[in-house]
C-alpha cells in the first residue's frame, strides 16, 4: 500500500507513516497493527487501532500488548519516550474504558470516532490527527489505485502478442 503525500499532510506535522497492518512476529505467532506511525517531534511511535464496534475491555489489553512489543522490538535502546496508543471505536462507555485502562501504565487513549477524539487530545496534538473517516477514505482510495494498477499491468501483459518474425 502506498500512502500519499496528501494523506501524510492531513495527519499533521511530524507524522511519518511506518505501515498499515504492520506485521509483528512474537513467539511464532503473527500480529498486525492497524496503523503504525513515528512522530518526529514527539520522538516516539504511535500505534492506532481502528475498531468498527463498541469499545470492549479486551481491546485495551491487545493495544497494550502492541505498545510493549513496539517498545521492545522497534525502539532504540536509548529511547526514553514510550509508544503512544490510540484506540478508535464506534462508541465507548466511559466507565468500561476507565476500568479497562486503570492499571495500564502505557499511554493509551480511547475515543469514539472523530469529534470526541479531537476534544480529548491535548492542544498540541489536536491538529495533528485526521478523522477516522479521512483515514478510511484515504486507505480505500489507495487500495483502489493499487488494484487498478495491478489490473492494468496484468491485462496489458496478457494482451501482448509475442514477437515472431514471419518469413
Amino acid at each position: 500500500m502506498i500512502i500519499s503525500k496528501k494523506f501524510l499532510l492531513e495527519l499533521g506535522e511530524g507524522f511519518a507513516f511506518v505501515g498499515r497492518q504492520y506485521h509483528l512476529e512474537i513467539d511464532n505467532n503473527d500480529y498486525y497493527i492497524d496503523l503504525l506511525f513515528f512522530h518526529l517531534k514527539l520522538n516516539c511511535y504511535i500505534v492506532i487501532e481502528l475498531k468498527n464496534t463498541d469499545f470492549k475491555p479486551e481491546y485495551a489489553g491487545k493495544l497494550n500488548f502492541y505498545l510493549s512489543a513496539v517498545d521492545d522490538i522497534l525502539c532504540n535502546p536509548g529511547d526514553k519516550k514510550p509508544t503512544i496508543g490510540l484506540l478508535l471505536c464506534k462508541t465507548k462507555s466511559n466507565f468500561t474504558a476507565e476500568y479497562a485502562l486503570r492499571n495500564i501504565t502505557s499511554p493509551i487513549g480511547v475515543a469514539e470516532y472523530q469529534t470526541k477524539l479531537v476534544k480529548a487530545l491535548p492542544k498540541g496534538l489536536k491538529s495533528s490527527l485526521p478523522t477516522i473517516e479521512e483515514i478510511e477514505a484515504e486507505l480505500e482510495k489507495q487500495e483502489l489505485v493499487q488494484a487498478k494498477t495491478k489490473g492494468l499491468r496484468s491485462k496489458s501483459a496478457s494482451t501482448k502478442k509475442p514477437l515472431v518474425k514471419k518469413r
